[in-house]
């Protein structure tokens, strides 16, 4: 017995969910490709704050391998702003 009926009725159905199916995959992708540029954002943020943290050992380093008589005055200049300097 052949069921026609039916077959004329999923094929629609089947059309339905192919395009719910292509909506789901373009937000998942949407959502992917903002949880990367947040994370590059991220990245940066924290690469900025290590080379801050790295130029300030470098001043520390400084101070404590300064053997000379004026470490007092170097530790106050660097204490002063960049401009002021």
């Amino acid at each position: 017995m052949h069921h026609w009926g039916e077959i004329w009725v999923l094929i629609p159905l089947c059309a339905i969910g192919a395009g719910v199916a292509k909506k789901w995959i373009d937000l998942k992708d949407r959502q992917l490709d903002t949880a990367a540029k947040v994370a590059g954002e991220q990245a940066a943020q924290y690469a900025a704050k290590i080379e801050r943290l790295e130029a300030h050992v470098a001043v520390l380093n400084r101070i404590v391998t300064d053997r000379s008589g004026h470490l007092a005055e170097e530790i106050d200049a660097l204490r002063k702003p960049a401009s002021l300097n």
